[in-house]
């Protein structure tokens, strides 16, 4: 008879409308940024997993894209299908939503979630925004009778409120068995894919409310050199009126983007980076197949 691991390991599905938490909630969780964070719906467009490995445990969080109603286009379509494909197989799943604001697309990820047979853990996030807490106790029963959650947990992504806890009820759900990652392992992603994150982060970050959404990065050559990586990278954009948006006047956008991505490269990479950007324009880019694969996003 084979011996159980001592080790116990597991995925854990981080699920939830867009603009919730999701990605600053993994990051918080494995103290590495691996996924983009912006205050806008949509930052993630790809399934990205970070790991955590501590004590006895390892925990692959899968940090899905935001579910969502609106799918006209291709990209849209195709993230609202990865963020339901990542949640078969997994091990636990962790629902997101914003405290005191319950919205018809949590309803939504009810829905996509409905049919799953491990523990789901429901996350109340934002109550560091929250004046008087003791409405939350008024609210939570209301939510709880919503679906049959193991546990609840109002938390602050931001700030890591009450992450300890959750973490510690998530390892225990674990299944025993041996790790899958080596211990220091933080993501699955490749260097490039976050440089790239890293990038678009910024792009969202400066252009606020006229960022227009079909935008994406592509990191061209990622060239290490003995003391500085340089980089060149295509940010492109579906339509000629957009690339004005994206470069700014006298090109002031472009510089002040690139300049706050290379100090985020730089923190990331421990190491000087030269950084190039340029703006292309490809019509309607994110109904091409071809183009959403090329940018590693599976139609």
């Amino acid at each position: 008879m084979t011996e159980l691991s001592s080790q116990r390991c597991g995925y854990v599905a981080i699920v939830g409308r867009p603009n919730v938490g999701k990605s600053t909630l993994m990051n918080h969780l494995i103290g590495f940024k691996v996924s983009a964070i912006a205050n806008k719906p949509q930052t993630t467009r790809h399934s990205i997993r970070g790991i955590l490995t501590e004590g006895d445990y390892q925990m692959i969080f899968v940090d899905t894209p935001g579910i969502h109603r609106t799918s006209k286009s291709l990209l849209n379509k195709t993230i609202n299908r990865e963020a339901v494909a990542s949640i078969e197989g997994v091990d636990a799943v962790v629902m997101i939503v914003e405290a005191m604001r319950w919205q018809d697309e949590d309803n939504l990820v009810l829905e996509r979630i409905a049919h799953v047979q491990c523990p789901v853990f429901l996350i109340a996030n934002k109550v560091d925004k929250i004046e008087k807490k003791e409405k939350l106790f008024g609210w939570l029963p209301e939510v709880l009778s919503k679906y049959p959650f193991k546990e609840i947990f109002p938390l602050s992504a931001t700030k890591g409120t009450n992450t300890e806890q959750l973490k510690n009820a998530l390892a225990k759900v674990m299944p025993q068995q041996d790790w899958i990652y080596a211990e220091d392992d933080v993501t699955d992603q490749s260097t490039r894919f976050i440089c790239g994150e890293l990038i678009r982060e910024q792009l969202m970050t400066y252009l606020h409310q006229e960022m227009p959404y079909s935008t994406a990065v592509e990191i061209e050559t990622f060239t290490e050199k003995p003391h500085i990586t340089e980089i060149n990278a295509v940010i492109w954009v579906s339509r000629e009126n957009q690339k004005g948006i994206v470069i700014g006047s006298k090109g002031d956008t472009l510089k002040r983007i690139g300049s706050s991505a290379r100090i985020a490269l730089e923190a990331f990479l421990e190491r000087k980076v030269m950084l190039k950007l340029w703006v292309r324009v490809e019509e309607n880019w994110e109904n091409s197949p071809r183009h959403l694969q090329s940018l590693g996003i599976s139609t």
